[in-house]
C-alpha cells in the first residue's frame, strides 16, 4: 500500500478503537446506573438506563458497517485483521452488557411495590461492584494493548460465579423462611444472573485482547465457580 493509503487505513483503525472506548464508557455507566437504580428502587434511573441502551446499539452497528468496510476496501492479515475482528467481538459483548444492564433496570421497573426484605440487595451491590471493577480493567487492557491484565480479569471470573452462587442461596433461604418474599426474591435472582453474565462478557473481551496480541486463541478452560444448577432445592418442612 502507498503511503498515504496506509495513513488512512491506520486512522480507520484508530476510529473503531475510538469507538470502542466510547462504547465501554456508555457500558460502564449503564451497569452502574442499573444497579444503583436496583438498589435506590429508582424507576426514573431505570428509565434512563433502558433509553441509553439504544446508543450502544447503534454505535454497535456503526463498528459492523465499519469493519466491513475496511476489510473490503484494504483486505488486511495477520495483525491489522485481528485489530478488526477484535473490535467486531468486543463490540458485541458490550452491547450484551448493554442489554444485560438494561434487563437489571426492567426488574426495578418490576418489582415496583413489592416487600423488599431488609438488605437483601446488598450481594446484587456486591456482585455488582466486583463486574464493573473488572470491566473497567479489562477496557483499560484493550486501550493499552495489555495482555497481562486481561489474564488478571479472564482469572478473576471465578469470584463473580462464587459470589453469585452464595447470593442465589441466600435468597432461596429467604423464600423458605417466608412466601412473601418470592416474589422480591425471584426479581432479585435475574437480576444477580444478568450481572453474573455481564462478568463471562468481560471475560470473553478478555480472551478477545489475547488473540488481538498474540493470534492464538486461550485453550485453557475457563475458571467457573458458578454451583447454582447442583444447588439442592427443598421449600418442604
Amino acid at each position: 500500500m502507498s503511503q498515504h493509503t496506509v495513513k488512512q487505513f491506520d486512522e480507520e483503525l484508530k476510529q473503531l478503537s475510538e469507538m470502542i472506548a466510547e462504547m465501554g464508557g456508555l457500558a460502564e455507566k449503564l451497569v452502574a446506573d442499573s444497579i444503583t437504580a436496583l438498589l435506590k428502587r429508582d424507576l426514573t434511573g431505570a428509565q434512563r438506563v433502558i433509553a441509553t441502551d439504544r446508543t450502544i446499539d447503534r454505535l454497535q452497528h456503526q463498528v459492523e458497517e465499519m469493519a466491513v468496510l475496511t476489510i473490503a476496501k484494504r483486505q488486511p492479515m495477520a495483525v491489522d485483521l485481528r485489530e478488526i475482528v477484535a473490535a467486531l467481538r468486543i463490540s458485541n459483548d458490550l452491547e450484551r452488557i448493554g442489554d444485560l444492564a438494561k434487563n437489571v433496570a426492567k426488574r426495578v421497573m418490576a418489582i415496583e411495590g413489592q416487600l423488599q426484605p431488609p438488605k437483601i440487595a446488598g450481594g446484587v451491590d456486591h456482585m455488582g461492584e466486583l463486574v464493573l471493577a473488572q470491566l473497567k480493567k479489562v477496557l483499560d487492557a484493550y486501550s493499552r494493548r495489555d495482555v497481562a491484565k486481561a489474564l488478571e480479569v479472564w482469572q478473576r471470573d471465578g469470584e463473580i460465579d462464587a459470589l453469585y452462587t452464595s447470593l442465589f442461596r441466600e435468597l432461596l433461604t429467604y423464600m423458605m423462611e417466608d412466601p412473601r418474599n418470592i416474589g422480591f426474591s425471584t426479581h432479585l435472582l435475574f437480576c444477580a444472573k444478568n450481572v453474573e453474565r455481564i462478568g463471562d462478557h468481560a471475560t470473553n473481551i478478555a480472551e478477545t485482547i489475547h488473540y488481538l496480541a498474540t493470534g492464538e486463541v486461550l485453550t485453557d478452560e475457563r475458571p467457573k465457580e458458578d454451583h447454582s444448577s447442583t444447588t439442592p432445592v427443598s421449600f418442604g418442612v
